[in-house]
């Protein structure tokens, strides 16, 4: 029976892993993101029990407060968590690609307030008329606590945030390949002005 239920997680895992690649691979965050996908899908919930998955189009509105984030986290464990942007200012041009929107670093298991936060959480703001942008997570697991050396940035700063790299930061501090992840896309509503003016107040 145990040998069963092993068997049987182990399938469903490698759905699961299956599921998270094709999707990435099928709307280009593989390879304009990272080179592989993570095998795990990060579970994101926005206000009202939005879930951004698979690429689903939510709207810059829906997106506009820090969503919670769910992983199977290891006791003892740190972890980083990106969102980030490919398609600044387009997807057609991306010349500032990424823009960092949100940077959470030394998470104690998966107690989002325990992280030490790089970048304030920036809600969705693409400009009019450039279309859908790519919002894409991923979690890391460190090797333990780590130092990070960054300048951290609120959510009322675009500074530090164009021409990101979440796999060069990544490389940066040895955080390796992403174990989870996923997406969502957004394009332009009458928030965004709002969250332009937020982000032009420091």
């Amino acid at each position: 029976m145990q040998l069963f239920i092993l068997t049987l997680l182990s399938c469903l895992l490698a759905v699961q892993a299956s599921a998270v690649a094709e999707v990435f691979a099928a709307n280009g965050v593989v390879p304009d993101v990272i080179s592989e996908a993570p095998s795990q899908l990060l579970k994101v919930t926005y206000k009202n029990g939005l879930v951004a998955k698979d690429g689903v189009e939510l709207t810059p509105t829906q997106v506009k407060d820090q969503p919670n984030v769910e992983w199977d986290a290891q006791p003892g464990e740190f972890y980083t968590l990106i969102m980030t942007d490919p398609d600044a200012p387009s997807r057609a041009e991306p010349k500032f690609r990424e823009f960092k929107h949100w940077v959470l670093v030394n998470i104690a298991g998966n107690d989002l307030a325990s992280g030490e936060q790089i970048a304030g959480y920036v809600g969705s703001g693409p400009p009019k008329g450039t279309g859908l942008h790519r919002y894409v997570f991923l979690l890391y697991k460190q090797s333990g606590k780590l130092e990070f050396d960054e300048e951290r940035v609120s959510n009322k700063s675009t500074k530090d945030r164009p021409k990101f790299s979440a796999a060069k930061f990544a490389e940066k501090h040895e955080l390796g390949k992403p174990i989870a992840g996923t997406f969502y896309q957004a394009q332009y509503d009458d928030y965004v002005p709002i969250l332009h003016q937020q982000l032009a107040s420091n």
